[in-house]
């Protein structure tokens, strides 16, 4: 009966073997060429880059980079199934059974993302073609049209005999 009793606590004990020995969050290291963008996630992290983040292993989640002057972009995060994950949920099935399998199914501690790190490599934002400041132009004033020409003005012509 004792032996039955220590392999029934070994089993629950061992149940969830990836989740006893990854755990259920997996730590994110965010970069960025230039250093010092704004990390933002949609899990509602936010830290000044590099940084490291902790989140659920089984979160997908968007990491929006902004920095002045820069453009601004957005990477996705996903999850997929770790190969140590793997091993550990291959483990339940030997020594945690159904028990365990269920629990690493529901922690995700089977699970890594995808990229980890996340790195961009900041876009500068393209500058206005420099332009000079506009000038108006005033158009030039007609020239006035020449008054008409007039016989020239002579005086009254002395009387005949005068």
């Amino acid at each position: 009966m004792r032996s039955v009793f220590f392999i029934g606590v070994a089993g629950l004990a061992l149940a969830g073997c990836a989740t006893v020995t990854r755990g259920t969050t997996n730590q994110m290291q965010i970069v960025s060429q230039p250093t010092g963008a704004t990390a933002r996630t949609s899990l509602g992290h936010q830290c000044t880059t590099p940084c490291t983040l902790q989140v659920s292993r089984k979160d997908e989640f968007a990491v929006t980079f902004t920095m002045p002057g820069f453009e601004e972009q957005t990477v996705s995060v996903k999850t997929q199934l770790a190969g140590a994950g793997a091993a550990g949920f291959a483990g339940n099935v030997i020594l945690g059974g159904v028990i365990g399998m269920g629990v690493d199914a529901a922690t995700g501690s089977t699970l890594e993302h995808v990229p980890n790190p996340v790195s961009v490599v900041m876009t500068p934002v393209a500058k206005p073609a420099a332009t000079r400041p506009t000038r108006q132009v005033r158009p030039s004033p007609r020239p006035r049209p020449a008054p008409p020409a007039q016989a020239p003005v002579t005086a009254p012509a002395a009387a005949p005999g005068a």
